[in-house]
């Protein structure tokens, strides 16, 4: 968090300085060459900063390059009065204060993806910025090379076309707006969606929905995503064929929540959600982003949805655990479609000489009860699998980089995982071809153990039968797996280190834990059958959308755990 806001205010003072310096040298000096090339760096710098700050206001900025700039034309071309020029200026002046008005209107509009429709106005009104940039880059290049003022208000006028025009339908879309709803509305109910996925997240969090939409798709009902930050939209729009949304205000979520939706998803608890809460003819369904014995796993919100999706009895547990008291009837035990791929080891494996582990530290959480991460001692366990011979996959929660300290740790263990590999030819993974070019499944089936902090990852991994450890870097001592039951079943990693040689030889070596694991896994991962697991999911989420849904009759309680225990 703070290295974000360290690079924000460099970015701040390398534009504001620069575009000071190209006005005094310009308006003061007769080194006009330089001035340009420096007013120029200044709007690099802007652009710069533009990317670090989205919601940067250049203005003061702009202007000050912008005069700079028609001084050091008007003096190179040093002919007096020049009609062209000045109505460049008025041109520029014009530019320079509607941009961002324009800029602020067009990104409150409703934007889509993957609909038979074009809303390129808010497209185009994002874009006003860089081309106001672009503008000024021209025609300062212009005045370098003495080109005729004309080229320069040539230019001007273009982008003062394309600002008339955003302008205007902006205008026509807030004064007059359409009696049958916008294109994008009409285009919805032709689609006739009957559910919504809605997200609203943090940046870096679109692993949260895109690990739903499959299941979602495979529903074989038309269908939305709902976002409510921009940054979203292409990955989102790119992982699946329903209709994608971005509706920044409350009037496009009126728009876009058209009357054929029975049924919202949820994914998180962000403050957001409140916003599409308030459609009472809607059944509300919270589905999470993952199973854990983290503190945030029991949100007291939760209360707030019409069904709670839980992937087994242990996340109901998990709630009255906290004190967070929620009717039972509104929790259904679906399971974690999610881990449906996973390769399941029936049998124990002790004693592999050479065994991949694959290691998950997770974020520092928001808030110091939610930072279960393992980082700042990390290199004590890496060291230690490095010395027993372990080729290690290290997964971090894409969150690390918000933290510096996170950030820099994180940095070391990728420089041992490099060394390693140099010295030993061991197939270390880490950074992007562990957390991208993989998904975490793949990295589950290629692992013979797992170390991770307190997280969702445990309960995915818990699928595989595979033996785990989890890192307690609280305070809790012996009251640990009274907190995080998961861990009772894994092999705990004390805070200081201190039992992490015994750890690993129960972990990789003797595993005295395999055959409880199993029971673990029914109480957090529900009693679903191998060969038909995300049908918990899918049977459920049907009958959200049509009550009458009878599914096929599932087998008996127990079945599934007869099959995959290690007895089976």
């Amino acid at each position: 968090m703070r290295g974000d806001l360290v690079r924000k205010l460099l970015a701040r003072v390398l534009t504001t300085g620069l575009a000071v310096l190209a006005f005094l040298v310009l308006a003061l000096t007769g080194a006009t060459g330089w001035g340009l090339a420096i007013a120029v760096a200044a709007l690099a710098a802007a652009a710069v900063e533009r990317r670090i700050r989205p919601g940067a206001d250049g203005v003061a900025e702009s202007v000050l390059v912008a005069a700079g700039i028609l001084v050091g034309y008007a003096r190179r071309l040093d002919d007096g009065f020049d009609p062209a020029l000045a109505a460049t200026a008025l041109v520029l002046l014009g530019l320079v204060l509607l941009v961002g008005p324009l800029r602020q209107a067009g990104a409150l509009e409703l934007r889509a993806a993957n609909l038979p429709v074009r809303t390129w106005t808010p497209l185009v009104a994002e874009r006003l910025g860089d081309a106001l940039l672009v503008l000024l880059g021209l025609v300062a290049v212009a005045a370098a090379l003495v080109l005729p003022a004309w080229v320069a208000l040539v230019a001007a006028l273009l982008v003062g076309a394309g600002c008339a025009a955003v302008g205007l339908d902006l205008a026509r879309r807030r004064f007059r707006p359409p009696a049958g709803g916008g294109p994008v509305g009409r285009a919805l109910r032709r689609h006739q969606p009957e559910f919504v996925l809605y997200f609203s997240a943090p940046p870096g969090s679109e692993y949260q929905v895109t690990m739903w939409l499959p299941y979602l798709e495979r529903l074989g009902r038309p269908f939305l995503v709902v976002l409510r930050e921009p940054e979203f939209l292409p990955t989102v729009a790119a992982a699946t064929r329903a209709p994608v949304l971005f509706c920044p205000t409350i009037k496009t979520l009126d728009e876009a929540l058209v009357p054929s939706l029975r049924v919202a998803f949820y994914v998180n608890h962000g403050a957001k959600n409140s916003h599409c809460i308030r459609f009472s003819q809607l059944t509300h369904v919270q589905l999470h982003h993952g199973d854990s014995d983290k503190a945030p796993s029991a949100n007291p919100v939760s209360a707030i949805f019409d069904r709670i999706f839980v992937a087994g009895p242990a996340a109901v547990e998990r709630y009255a655990r906290a004190g967070v008291e929620i009717p039972a009837e509104k929790f259904v035990v679906v399971g974690r479609p999610q881990v449906e791929s996973i390769e399941v080891r029936r049998q124990p494996t002790p004693g592999l000489a050479h065994p991949t582990v694959l290691y998950t530290p997770t974020w520092t959480g928001h808030n110091a009860d939610a930072n279960y991460c393992s980082l700042p001692v990390a290199e004590t366990v890496v060291r230690r699998l490095l010395a027993r011979g372990a080729t290690v996959i290290l997964r971090a929660h894409p969150y690390t980089s918000q933290n510096p300290a996170s950030a820099r740790q994180l940095a070391r263990l990728t420089e041992l995982l490099a060394a390693d590999r140099a010295k030993t030819g061991r197939a270390h993974l880490w950074g992007a071809a562990a957390a991208r070019e993989l998904s975490l499944t793949d990295c589950v089936n290629r692992s013979d153990a797992l170390i991770s902090d307190v997280s969702g990852v445990i309960s995915d991994y818990l699928y595989s039968g595979k033996p785990y450890a989890v890192t307690d870097t609280g305070v809790d001592g012996d009251d640990f797996v009274a907190r995080f039951p998961l861990a009772g079943t894994g092999y705990v990693l004390r805070r200081d280190m201190s039992n992490v040689d015994d750890v690993l030889t129960r972990l990789l070596d003797t595993d005295p834990l395999a055959s409880a694991r199993w029971e673990t896994r029914r109480r957090y991962l529900g009693d679903f059958p191998a060969e038909a697991y995300a049908d918990g999911f899918l049977d459920a989420a049907r009958r959200e959308l049509e009550p009458e849904w009878n599914p096929p009759t599932p087998r008996a309680p127990g079945s599934a755990e007869r099959d995959l225990s290690p007895t089976a």
